[in-house]
């Protein structure tokens, strides 16, 4: 039996929405276009008819999860502030104030380290040629992780601002 035909494993890289509904192959299909694509792209990649395309990208952009760019031809992306303001409503409702708090000052710490480790304020500012070559990977790496923990660090604290205000008592 071939990797392809595996019932538990992933689907073949040429057919990674193989099993999926018209609908969600079409939400796949968008959430995976790095730059605004057309109805007819996203259903050649989605495997169905660029009206039915169509349909489900309309509903997707009336809930936000796309953007619509007019023009001739119509085109769709992925709408990022959509997922997240998801990311962030799921971190409020799925920690208390206090964890929101702890991660965001174990993310400070550990940026704190990045910057006292690089001498620079951010990974963008970090010269990566001037470490020897064996050493250049990890400090990729480090950038990677550093760029990522700011980026986190901003999501959790927008949910603790978020769930702060949820369980701020009434003055009413």
């Amino acid at each position: 039996m071939t990797d392809d035909t595996r019932p538990d494993g992933p689907p073949p890289f040429d057919r990674p929405f193989e099993g999926e509904d018209t609908k969600q192959r079409v939400y796949g299909a968008v959430l995976h276009a790095r730059e605004p694509t057309t109805a007819a792209t996203i259903a050649e990649r989605a495997d169905c008819s660029t009206e039915s395309a169509r349909t489900h990208l309309s509903f997707y952009a009336d809930l936000g999860i796309v953007i619509r760019h007019e023009g001739r031809p119509v085109r769709y992306e992925r709408n990022d502030d959509y997922f997240e303001w998801r990311r962030v409503n799921e971190l409020a409702r799925e920690n208390t104030v206090e964890e929101l708090q702890a991660r965001v000052s174990e993310l400070t710490e550990r940026l704190e380290e990045y910057r006292d480790e690089y001498g620079v304020e951010s990974p963008a500012a970090v010269n990566v040629l001037e470490f020897d070559a064996e050493r250049v990977d990890d400090v990729y790496v480090d950038l990677g992780e550093w760029a990522t923990a700011i980026e986190e660090r901003r999501l959790h604290e927008r949910a603790r601002r978020k769930a702060v205000g949820q369980t701020a008592p009434s003055h009413t």
